[in-house]
């Protein structure tokens, strides 16, 4: 199995939640966070005085699947949450050794 986390825009994350939910998917994560990547933020200017924004507000989506499905998922996520400028975001792939489902005990790709 795969912990799949991207990181997007927010604005993105219906489109990324829908695309997912198209998939057959039922269980995602989503977390409000704050980062910044090559562009370090950006400089805005308010009443003639500049001010740099270093920790823009992004969407930390986390989907776990079984490894036969991360490709695609991958590509979906990549598809819905892409404008096409810089700050659409990121995506890294995880191992998940083992999975359990608290309520019946199902384990692995079943508690999913």
């Amino acid at each position: 199995m795969k912990l799949v986390v991207a990181i997007i825009r927010p604005h993105k994350l219906q489109e990324v939640k829908d695309a997912l939910a198209e998939l057959g998917l039922t269980g995602l994560t989503i977390t409000e966070v704050r980062g910044h990547g090559r562009q370090r933020g950006q400089v805005e200017k308010y009443r003639g005085l500049e001010y740099t924004i270093d920790l823009l507000p992004k969407v930390k989506v986390e989907v776990v699947c079984g490894d036969h499905r991360k490709d695609e998922v991958i590509e979906t996520i990549m598809r819905a949450a892409r404008t096409g400028e810089i700050g659409d975001g990121k995506i890294f792939v995880l191992p998940i050794e083992e999975s359990i489902r608290v309520r019946t005990g199902d384990r692995d790709e079943d508690s999913l």
